[in-house]
């Protein structure tokens, strides 16, 4: 266990913060799978106030129906966020400078993300999706990782430092709770179990790929644009791709290489954390 973040409570506190400052890996899934099931009630109630189809969601899949359908609920679920990080007195901590900077080598994840985001940017048909579209979807992608990066490389990094645990299992925690919920797709969408099988392994490296954006930039809101640029990108190209652009094979390769790059570089910080662990108590 590395004692170096381990913060013991104020017993000044209220007994709600001191609660949740003494950190751990099962807070840390108490308050995923808490969310969650809140996401999940936000976007039952926003389909019975925006019924599918009716005049202000329009037809399914147009720009408005991606914004109600898809952004408002995860939207509501920021807000919910936020709210809880303010009753802890966490947003400075949470969004202010990280205490672990990365190495060198991490370029890798952020570089990697980037030019298949941008290589699926530039192979998406803008004629064919529109800019209506386009917008709905880079704004929703923008809730999408601020939630997701808020909930996953804050909230559960900050619970794992606050017990002192090493950054070995801050990293598998925060990318296992990030795979753990996209689990969830199994039950509320059609996709099927190797569908969500295949996604929960591509979230989970993913999620190595985002600690690893965090450590290097030292600030969270770069893993938070990172993943809002990943969304909208990929899933736009797969439903407008454009032909004849040599790009295209990059995004279409996108789960293969996020997977192949995140093992590798997990393998690289094992063994790197090992090393600092050495060269600590030598």
């Amino acid at each position: 266990m590395n004692d170096a973040h381990h913060i013991l409570p104020d017993s000044s506190q209220s007994a709600w913060r001191r609660f949740w400052e003494r950190g751990n890996w099962w807070r840390a899934v108490i308050l995923v799978v808490v969310y969650y099931g809140i996401y999940q009630l936000l976007s039952l109630l926003v389909g019975a106030v925006f019924e599918d189809g009716g005049d202000v969601r329009g037809e399914a899949g147009s720009a408005m129906d991606v914004f109600i359908a898809t952004g408002l609920p995860i939207l509501l679920g920021i807000v919910v966020l936020l709210a809880f990080a303010a009753s802890l007195g966490w947003l400075k901590e949470l969004f202010g400078p990280q205490p672990d900077r990365g190495r060198g080598w991490m370029w890798v994840a952020i570089v990697v993300v980037l030019v298949i985001n941008v290589s699926a940017f530039l192979s998406v048909d803008f004629e064919s999706a529109g800019g209506a579209l386009i917008a709905s979807w880079l704004l929703t992608g923008l809730f999408v990782g601020l939630a997701e990066e808020l909930l996953t490389r804050g909230f559960v990094v900050n619970l794992m430092r606050k017990a002192g645990r090493g950054e070995v299992a801050v990293a598998l925690v925060s990318a296992g709770t990030f795979a753990a919920m996209h689990a969830g797709n199994f039950f509320t969408t059609d996709q099927g179990l190797v569908t969500t099988a295949i996604q929960v392994v591509y979230t989970f490296f993913f999620g190595i790929l985002m600690y690893l954006a965090l450590r290097l930039t030292g600030r969270l809101i770069w893993p938070i644009l990172l993943h809002a640029s990943t969304d909208p990108t990929v899933i736009l190209f797969a439903e407008h791709p454009t032909s004849g652009n040599p790009l295209i094979i990059i995004p279409s390769l996108s789960t293969h290489l996020v997977t192949v790059t995140g093992i590798v570089l997990l393998i690289v910080f094992l063994v790197s954390e090992r090393r600092r662990s050495r060269e600590s108590r030598s």
